[in-house]
């Protein structure tokens, strides 16, 4: 069924990027893709790490997802993102199972790569993310 999924990535909320980017860069020899990105009210920077990446996030305005998230739980797991090989499809089967969904239909995420939300009430207390 879905034996292709497998973790995209894991999403950090950190209140200082590049404070938080000392420890993935110094200590654990990371190098970012790239330059940060600023996407759904976050400043967003991607380390890669085996198959998957680590993204720190850090808001950009006090009213941003994730500063309401840190002002609520502090610095720590934000959500967990799980790459699908069909995301309409994955989408369709949350629907037909009773998950709650934060996006009906896939958005362009960070990287421009299509994703979509489950409610964390759906799931355990976890945001999950989906990818393709």
């Amino acid at each position: 069924m879905l034996s292709d999924a497998r973790i995209a990535h894991i999403g950090l909320a950190v209140e200082n990027i590049d404070a938080s980017l000392a420890f993935y860069r110094d200590v654990l020899g990371l190098t970012p893709h790239h330059g940060p990105e600023t996407k759904d009210g976050a400043t967003i920077v991607s380390l890669p790490f085996g198959e998957s990446e680590v993204e720190l996030l850090q808001p950009v305005s006090p009213d941003s997802p994730i500063a309401k998230f840190l002002a609520k739980r502090g610095p720590g797991i934000h959500h967990v993102c799980y790459r699908v090989p069909d995301l309409d499809r994955t989408l369709e089967r949350c629907r037909e199972a009773g998950f709650r969904l934060v996006d009906e239909t896939p958005r362009i995420g960070a990287g421009g790569k299509r994703i979509a939300f489950i409610h964390p009430k759906s799931t355990a207390g976890i945001l999950v993310e989906l990818t393709e």
